[in-house]
């Protein structure tokens, strides 16, 4: 029954709060499995209880639960009278059972429910509210009975637990009212309300509750409260995630030596894995409430993949614990984890017959043991332990004793501190072609002694028994599921449960026995021997609820490894930054409750403009890091023009008496320019704002700045009449205020853009009269040829005449004019020769930043497979630069060999000698070569851009736009373009091991050459070239053996080409055949599959033939041919495969079978066995901690 309330499943049972007088409730029809007489009809019942006999009531409808303990029993019956008459929402007497009160609460006309009546057992404290805390699980019977024949009745039953919220559980439609008021009840003589009368007897059972949650409902559960410990909230699939972390976390020892890794320079927790630990760790010691994982995964660098994937906890427990074993080198911590956490195992080969043993010691982290053909824990470690015999054919070759009898086994040197152990619950099915879960029933105890694994020879001075320390359960089957684990925090403690966000106490039978797995015990109510399965809703006999991960500790280490709370405290700074970042979010709290009272300004300085190197005044959306980003402030709506200067002022150490705010506004042509200084000292800024500023923007401010004159006082500029025109008869004009000008220099030579300033100008004055003025600034002699320009919007400027007036060139307050020194043709030559792709003036300039894109170059492989190119400074390799989309291929070939070899600790680079790659946008891994063509354009390369041309038209949301990848080549590209690229797989062991090489040919190569590059990486003497062969294989299959004389350019680019050594024996059998006149033996393609020719795997050979031959001596020569010997061999089924095809049935061989006779010219030989390079669940990357 587990948690779950017992209920009656044919009634409506419904909670009835004592304030509410009905409920809102389904209405369910019931049947008649209540009434005494349908109970009666079944033939081998045994008789039916009166009423009236409690204990005969009690044992045959309410039998105590097995698994809990009764604290006290109470039977209570109450004689309705006056049934009519009773108001609509009746009580009976107070009762009393374990120590609480009770009452039943009837409603003769039915609560909500009008053809029914409705009876419910409530807590009794009437009047008084019961104490805050209260509780009791109860089990309990309510059976209506006629007052003069207790033969005629009806019973239900449920369990529930009764608290202060919850202190009433019943039936809404205990009975039909026609029923019971009928004059035969159910075939008997008389109704079953009689004259009036009847009777309620209340049977009650109040169940211990040792774990305090026993039917809890969990709401409002604190589990800090509860168990003085906290969860850890679940991200979508993390629970097999929480239950180890739980496990660690709890490991006193661990948590000791993760604690002592120091991280007090990281300030980022997502990027390192060991401070995020630490963290979490702190957290669960500190938080009230559960704790996320979030910062922890993202320091692991997964994704929503990860994160939304169960992925196995044996595979993620040891890569934690190699990074984190990494992270401890040259601490305090060192070997901590090694010491805690590692055993030895020896693996040997001893023969029977003469005095010889090979034996290897190895470390282990934890152990994977069988549960499919083990009933317990003992039998798995006699199966891992289990001696296999060599004997007749699989005879061991003993070193200097040639072929002998051996046994082969594992044997344990010694057993770790902390024992985990993996329990093989998920087993591939080859029936059914998948991974299935074993749920048989396993059996472990709570103190294990692991002394008879040992060798005899083991250093047992300690003794090697074990205490169980966490049990990590899997629920439900391979496809839906959850994890969650019974773990005890302290030596002589109790067990708790860890299910995601919530901790509760457990029982040692909830822990332990409960998570053998096997058959469900039958149900003591209705001997019900099934489950439902709570993920995948379906019923089963066998428990789908079992352990997959013990933990157990060392008695003799058990207070070194579980520590006294007080003696596992965090590092300093931990609670320090965790109180720090608690604070800000406390203060970012209250600013979004008061954030109607702020506004947000942007504030701009000379300095930001001058730092400024791109177009318009000032970056206004740039990121706060940049040197030219204005600082932004939340201020508030009531503070005036006057305090807003001063603050500004204060803010970049100015004087107040020297600044003049401006405020900027939106243009039509998309530019952001002042429009009008803010002169008015009391106007607040939301009057500034809702006068000026546009919606769109935002409040932003510019803070002009001046200089004093020789008396000190600011120079500020004054309005003055335009000059007299001659025409005197006229009025005398009115005086006319200055325009601000703002000054940008394009430095050619260093292809820069910055502003340098700005000026006042009269508007009559001409454009050539900002000579002066630039001169100055730039401390520039006198007779320095200028050109300027205005830059009339981001994407626009335009030449300007210098005879022309500021008026006539429509210059106005916060127009930018961009001037830059006059080239000479000398002057151009030069700089073209030293930087082939400068702009040369402003306007080029201006278009290369309109069409500006920074891109980031990463080596495609590091280190270089050659010595073309190194840098001097680690992590140079990876950089960004600016280039135009309108660059052409050798434009960017030309500035990223110029950074290059800026950075290069080797000759400077040619950039004929680069090549790009695209970037997966995904995975960051590269796509595919950029080819060098004339219309080639960095657009046409990165967005796809262009007519026609493009590496991203197809796959825009694959290749990253912004990210290229680049080799230095050994060779121009050009030389490149005409060589072969020949992926190579060299089987340098036998087909066991691959090495693969790639080679850029000529394409007028052949095969020879290809020999000799193969020869010259593997290193093979030049005696044994000529017993070299090429051949090519598709689909896991071979296809041909290739000649030396054929082309490399005829290659299939789809088409895996292997190399190998001829073996001995087959050159031995060919030559023999040959000295004897014979024909040469024959070949035979073989290949791997997985139960049919069309699931192909692993490298595929050819193999030689022996005429006569028969396939039982044919299989030993494969044996040694591929590597696979003992049980292995005895798995692998052979089977001739007509012509290879993948749909063709296979032959299988005997023993007996004439190798050669059975196999055609065109047939192959197919090896039948499972796939062991197919990763669990076909997942298609492996688990990663970053």
């Amino acid at each position: 029954m587990g948690s779950d309330m017992m209920l009656d499943s044919d009634y409506d049972e419904k909670r009835l709060t004592p304030n509410d007088d009905h409920d809102n409730v389904a209405i369910i029809s019931p049947d008649d499995a209540d009434s005494m007489v349908d109970d009666a009809d079944g033939p081998n019942e045994p008789a039916l209880p009166l009423a009236t006999d409690h204990n005969a009531m009690r044992d045959r409808f309410l039998p105590a639960y097995p698994e809990y303990e009764t604290e006290a029993e109470a039977i209570h019956t109450w004689d309705i009278t006056n049934w009519s008459k009773l108001p609509k929402r009746s009580h009976g007497p107070v009762f009393q059972c374990a120590g609480h009160p009770w009452r039943i609460l009837f409603f003769p006309a039915g609560n909500q429910a009008s053809e029914s009546v409705s009876f419910y057992l409530e807590q009794g404290f009437e009047n008084e509210k019961p104490p805050e805390d209260w509780y009791a699980c109860a089990q309990f019977m309510l059976v209506l009975h006629n007052p003069n024949d207790p033969s005629i009745y009806i019973h239900h039953e449920a369990s529930h637990r009764f608290t202060a919220d919850e202190g009433d559980w019943g039936f809404t439609r205990f009975a039909d009212k026609n029923r019971i008021f009928a004059s035969k009840f159910d075939g008997s003589d008389r109704p079953l309300v009689e004259n009036d009368c009847a009777k309620m007897t209340a049977y009650v059972r109040v169940l211990k509750d040792p774990t305090g949650v026993l039917w809890h409902n969990f709401v409002n559960y604190d589990s800090k409260k509860e168990t003085g410990m906290v969860g850890l909230r679940n991200q979508g699939a993390t629970c097999y995630l929480n239950s180890l972390l739980q496990s660690l976390y709890l490991t006193g020892a661990f948590r000791k030596a993760v604690y002592q890794i120091p991280t007090a320079t990281d300030q980022i927790a997502t990027s390192s894995s060991a401070y995020s630990l630490q963290r979490l760790f702190y957290r669960l010691q500190a938080d009230p409430v559960a704790v996320s994982t979030h910062e922890l995964t993202q320091s692991f660098g997964w994704d929503n993949r990860q994160i939304f994937e169960q992925q196995d906890v044996q595979e993620l427990s040891r890569i934690l614990m190699e990074k984190l074993e990494t992270r401890m080198k040259g601490t305090e911590a060192e070997n901590a984890l090694p010491n805690m956490f590692v055993g030895k195992m020896k693996t040997y080969l001893r023969c029977i017959n003469v005095d010889y043993e090979s034996s290897r010691i190895e470390d282990f982290w934890d152990l994977q043991l069988n549960v499919s053909g083990c009933k317990s824990l003992d039998d798995s470690f006699r199966n891992y332990i289990e001696v296999e015999t060599l004997e007749g054919e699989n005879k061991y070759m003993a070193e200097g004793f040639g072929l002998q009898d051996a046994k082969k086994g594992v044997i344990f040197e010694s057993f770790p501190q902390v024992l985990h152990l993996q329990l093989k619950r998920f087993e591939y099915d080859f029936q059914r072609d998948a991974m299935m879960k074993v749920n048989d029933r396993y059996e472990f105890p709570e103190v294990w002694d692991a002394s008879p694994y040992l060798d005899p020879a083991a250093d047992m001075s300690e003794p090697y028994v074990y205490h169980l320390h966490g049990v990590l359960v899997h629920s439900g089957d391979l496809n839906a599921g959850h994890y969650y684990s019974f773990l005890k925090p302290e030596k002589n403690g109790e067990f708790f449960r860890f299910d995601d966000d919530r901790v509760t106490r457990a029982t040692k039978r909830e822990a332990i026995d409960d998570n053998f797995g096997g058959d469900y015990a039958p149900n003591p109510v209705n001997g019900v021997q099934k489950g439902q399965n709570p993920y995948t809703r379906q019923w089963s006999t066998k428990r789908s609820n079992n352990a997959y991960m013990l933990v157990y500790i060392r008695e003799s280490r058990l207070d070194q490894i579980l520590p006294a709370g007080n003696d596992v405290q965090p590092p300093p700074h931990l609670p320090q930054r965790l109180a720090e970042e608690r604070a800000a979010a406390e203060r970012k709290r209250k600013e979004r409750e008061e954030a109607h009272l702020y506004m947000t300004v942007n504030v701009a300085t000379e300095a930001h403009y001058k730092a400024y190197q791109g177009v318009d005044l000032i970056p206004w959306g740039a990121d706060e890091t940049e040197p030219a980003a204005p600082k932004q402030y939340r201020l508030l709506r009531t503070m005036t023009v006057s305090e807003l200067t001063e603050f500004a002022c204060k803010q970049f150490d100015l004087e107040k008496d020297l600044v003049q705010p401006w405020i900027m506004v939106n243009r039509q042509n998309g530019t952001v320019r002042p429009d009008h200084p803010l002169i008015w000292d009391d106007m607040t800024l939301q009057e500034a704002a809702d006068k000026f500023s546009t919606r769109t923007g935002g409040f932003r401010i510019f803070l002009e700045e001046t200089t004093r004159d020789e008396d000190g006082a600011p120079i500020w500029p004054s309005e003055e009449p335009p000059p007299a025109n001659g025409n005197m008869h006229l009025n005398p004009p009115q005086p006319v205020k200055p325009i601000i000008i703002f000054l940008k220099y394009f430095d050619v030579d260093k292809q820069l853009l910055r502003g340098v300033g700005h000026v006042y100008m009269k508007p009559w004055e001409k454009a050539q009269d900002l000579a002066p003025h630039i001169l100055r600034m730039m401390q520039w002699e006198e007779g320095v040829p200028l050109e300027l320009y205005e830059e009339i919007k981001q994407t626009y400027i335009e030449r300007m005449k210098p005879k022309n007036t500021l008026v006539a060139s429509e210059i106005q307050d916060g127009d930018i004019i961009c001037f830059q020194r006059h080239l000479t043709e000398p002057e151009v030559t030069a700089l073209r020769q030293t930087n082939p792709t400068a702009c040369l003036d402003a306007t080029a300039y201006y278009d290369f930043l309109v069409n500006r894109i920074f891109v980031t170059f990463t080596p495609k492989q590091w280190p270089p497979p050659n010595a073309a190119f190194q840098v001097r400074h680690e992590g140079a390799e990876k950089f960004s630069i600016a280039l135009s989309k309108k660059d052409s291929y050798d434009a960017m070939a030309h500035k990223v060999a110029e950074h290059l070899s800026s950075v290069s600790s080797t000759t400077p680079i040619d950039p004929s000698h680069l090549r790009f790659t695209t970037v997966n946008a995904a995975k960051g891994t590269p796509r595919s070569p950029v080819k060098r063509q004339a219309a080639t354009t960095v657009a046409n390369i990165l967005l796809g851009s262009g007519s026609g041309y493009g590496y991203n038209v197809t796959a825009a949301t694959v290749q990253a736009p912004d990210q290229l990848c680049y080799e230095v080549l050994e060779m121009s590209l050009t030389d490149l373009e005409q060589r072969k690229n020949v992926r190579i797989v060299w089987l340098s062991e036998g087909i066991t091991k691959e090495e693969p090489f790639e080679f850029a040919l000529h394409k007028q190569s052949t095969f020879s050459d290809v020999l000799a590059a193969v020869a010259k990486r593997a290193g093979l003497p030049e005696e044994v070239w000529e017993q070299v062969r090429f051949y090519e294989a598709h689909g896991g299959k071979v296809y041909k053996v290739l000649s030396l004389g054929m082309g490399v350019v005829a290659l299939n680019e789809y088409m895996t080409v292997y190399a190998e050594r001829i073996p001995e024996e087959e050159r031995n059998l060919l030559s023999q055949r040959s000295a004897a006149g014979k024909e040469g033996g024959r070949l035979v393609n073989c290949f791997h599959f997985e139960k049919e020719p069309s699931k192909s795997h692993g490298t595929p050979f050819i193999f030689v033939l022996r005429e006569g031959e028969v396939f039982r001596e044919t299989r030993e020569r494969l044996s040694k041919r591929t590597g696979i010997k003992g049980k292995n061999l005895e798995k692998v089924r052979f089977a001739v495969v007509k012509g290879g095809q993948n749909y063709s049935r296979p032959v299988w061989l005997e023993d007996d079978d004439i190798t050669t006779e059975k196999l055609g010219p065109d047939d192959h030989l197919g090896l039948e066995h499972p796939n062991r390079q197919r990763s669990n669940w076909v997942r298609y990357e492996s688990l990663n901690i970053r």
